[in-house]
C-alpha cells in the first residue's frame, strides 16, 4: 500500500534551496508551508515561486500552505547561539525589540505589561521554557524561570488567550495574504482562531476561488468553540505546542483525538503538527517516542502531519521528510479502516440536525457510505471522485476507503486543494459538462496515470451535474 496520510513540510532556510526543494518532494513532501512569522515578506514570495518552479520542473503536484502569524506575540530576536534560561534564575520582560538574551526578554508587543498579571504562568516557544510572573511595573515584569531551556530566534511569548485583545487575523496577516493570493496560494492557515467570527474575517473568496482556509485550533476559546469553527473554515489544525501551554499536558493527547474525529466527521481536513520528528532538528534520527506519536496521530485519523523546525531550520531536512513517510506508511498498513468509517458514520448522524439528514449533505453521506462498502465488498481497483470544488472527493476521503482516492476535476485550484486531503492523488480534466464526457475523461487519466487498467473493476462517484450541490451518482464498472 502506498502511503495515504499526507505529509506537510515547512520550508526555511534549511531546505529553500532548489536542490533541497527537489530532495524533499522526491522524499514525500504532498504540502509545503510557508511560516509567515519569520523572515520577510519578500523572502517568503520568492520561497513560494521556488517551490512552485521545482514541483513543476519535477511533474510532481504540491500544495503550498502560507500559516499567517496572527497575534502571536514573539520576543526580540535571541543570538544566533541562542541563551540558556536556567531553572529557578530571575529575568525581566520589557517591551523592545533590540535583542533577547537569558536576563533580558524583550517582547515585540507595546501592550505586553498592561496584559501581564502577577502569578501568570508565561510558556516561551512551544513551552520549552516557561516563567511564572512575580511582579509588573510601568517599566518591565520580572518572573522566575520554572522550567529552563535554550531560545532560539524569535520564539512566542504566551500571554492567556482570553486577555489578549489583539484581533485575528491582524491587519498585518491580511496585507501579506493579499499578496499570495495573487499569486494564486493554494491554503491559508489562520492563527489564534478563537471563534467562527475571525475565520469569516480573513474575507477571501470560497475556496477553491479563493484558498482553501484552515483554522488552527490553539485556544482555549477555539476549542470551546470548535462546531462554529469547523462550519466557517475548510481545515483544520491541531496545533498542540500552543494548545499545550493552555490546557493540562494530560488533556493534550484526548483533545487531539476530539478534535480530529470531528473534524473528519465534518468532511474537513485535520493536520496534526507541532514537535512531531522535533529531535531530528539536531538528529539523524528520531526518537522512539516520537515514532509512537507519529504513528499515534494516523490512527486518529489525521489527514496529515506536519514537520516545521525539522525542515525549516534542522540538519537533516531531507531524513525528516523521509522517516516520517515512513513512519506514516506503516501506520496507514496497520490502521483500522473498517472500525473508523463506521465510527465517522455514527458521527455524521446529528438528531438535531434535518439538513444532515434531508438536504445535500445527507444525500452525500448516504452516497459515500454506500461507495465506501461497495469498495470493501467488491474489492474496486480504485474510486475516481469526480468533482468541481473537492467537496466530493473530501466527503469520500473521511471515511478512508481502503483503496486508491483519484480525485479528478475541472478546476487546477481544486486539485492543488486536494494535495492536503488523505488517501487522495488529484488530477485535472477537461472541463465538458457532460456526465459521460466526463466518466470517460476520468477514466482516461485514470489509465494514462497506471492506477487502472482494461477490466479494473472501479467506483465512479459524482454529482449528476458539473455544479451539483450533491454527491448523488455511484457507478460501478469496469474499464473498457
Amino acid at each position: 500500500m502506498e502511503r495515504r496520510t499526507k505529509i506537510i513540510a515547512t520550508i526555511g532556510p534549511a531546505s529553500d534551496s532548489e536542490s533541497e526543494l527537489r530532495k524533499i518532494i522526491d522524499a514525500g513532501m504532498d504540502v509545503a508551508r510557508l511560516g509567515l512569522a519569520h523572515g520577510t515578506l519578500d523572502e517568503a514570495i520568492e520561497r513560494f515561486k521556488r517551490i512552485r518552479q521545482v514541483a513543476a520542473d519535477l511533474s510532481k503536484r504540491v500544495g503550498i500552505l502560507v500559516d499567517l502569524p496572527g497575534p502571536k506575540i514573539r520576543s526580540a530576536a535571541f543570538s544566533d547561539e541562542g541563551s540558556e534560561l536556567v531553572k529557578d534564575s530571575e529575568i525581566s520582560i520589557v517591551p523592545g525589540s533590540r535583542g533577547s538574551d537569558e536576563k533580558v526578554i524583550e517582547v515585540e508587543y507595546e501592550n505586553v505589561l498592561n496584559d501581564l498579571l502577577p502569578g501568570d504562568v508565561i510558556p516561551f516557544g512551544d513551552g520549552q521554557v516557561v516563567v511564572r510572573v512575580e511582579n509588573v511595573s510601568a517599566s518591565g515584569a520580572t518572573g522566575i524561570v520554572t522550567s529552563g531551556g535554550r531560545l532560539h530566534g524569535r520564539p512566542g511569548i504566551r500571554i492567556p488567550s482570553e486577555r489578549l485583545s489583539l484581533p485575528t487575523p491582524t491587519d498585518s496577516d491580511l496585507r501579506k495574504l493579499d499578496a499570495f493570493v495573487e499569486l494564486g496560494v493554494d491554503m491559508v492557515a489562520v492563527s489564534y482562531v478563537r471563534s467562527a467570527h475571525d475565520v469569516r474575517r480573513v474575507g477571501t473568496e470560497p475556496h477553491p476561488r479563493g484558498p482553501l482556509v484552515v483554522a488552527k485550533i490553539e485556544t482555549r476559546a477555539a476549542v470551546e468553540n470548535l462546531k462554529g469553527i469547523i462550519e466557517a473554515s475548510a481545515g483544520i489544525m491541531v496545533a498542540r505546542g500552543d494548545l499545550g501551554t493552555e490546557f493540562d499536558l494530560a488533556d493534550l493527547p484526548h483533545l487531539q483525538k476530539k478534535i480530529i474525529a470531528e473534524c473528519i466527521a465534518g468532511g474537513l481536513p485535520v493536520i496534526t503538527a507541532t514537535q512531531m520528528l522535533d529531535s531530528m532538528i539536531q538528529n539523524s534520527s528520531p526518537t522512539r517516542a516520537e515514532a509512537s506519536d507519529v504513528a499515534n496521530a494516523v490512527f486518529d485519523g489525521t489527514s496529515a502531519v506536519m514537520l516545521s523546525g525539522e525542515t525549516a531550520i534542522g540538519e537533516y531536512p531531507v531524513e525528516s521528510v523521509e522517516t516520517m513517510s515512513r513512519i506514516a506508511q506503516r501506520a496507514d498498513e496497520a490502521f483500522d479502516y473498517e472500525r473508523w468509517a463506521e465510527r465517522v458514520a455514527q458521527l455524521r448522524q446529528d438528531p438535531e440536525d434535518e439538513s444532515s439528514s434531508n438536504g445535500s449533505e445527507g444525500i452525500t453521506d448516504a452516497m459515500t457510505l454506500a461507495t465506501w462498502r461497495a469498495a470493501n465488498e467488491l474489492d474496486l481497483a480504485a474510486l475516481l471522485c469526480i468533482s468541481g470544488s473537492g467537496f466530493t472527493v473530501r466527503s469520500m476521503a473521511r471515511f478512508r476507503p481502503n483503496v486508491p482516492i483519484l480525485g479528478m476535476t475541472m478546476d487546477d485550484r481544486t486539485a492543488q486543494q486536494l494535495t492536503l486531503s488523505w488517501g487522495v492523488t488529484p488530477y485535472t480534466i477537461t472541463s465538458e459538462l457532460g456526465y459521460e464526457t466526463r466518466i470517460e475523461n476520468a477514466i482516461n487519466v485514470a489509465i494514462a496515470e497506471g492506477h487502472v487498467k482494461s477490466n479494473d473493476l472501479i467506483g465512479v462517484l459524482a454529482g449528476i451535474t458539473g455544479d451539483s450541490p450533491a454527491t448523488d451518482v455511484l457507478r460501478i464498472m469496469r474499464v473498457p
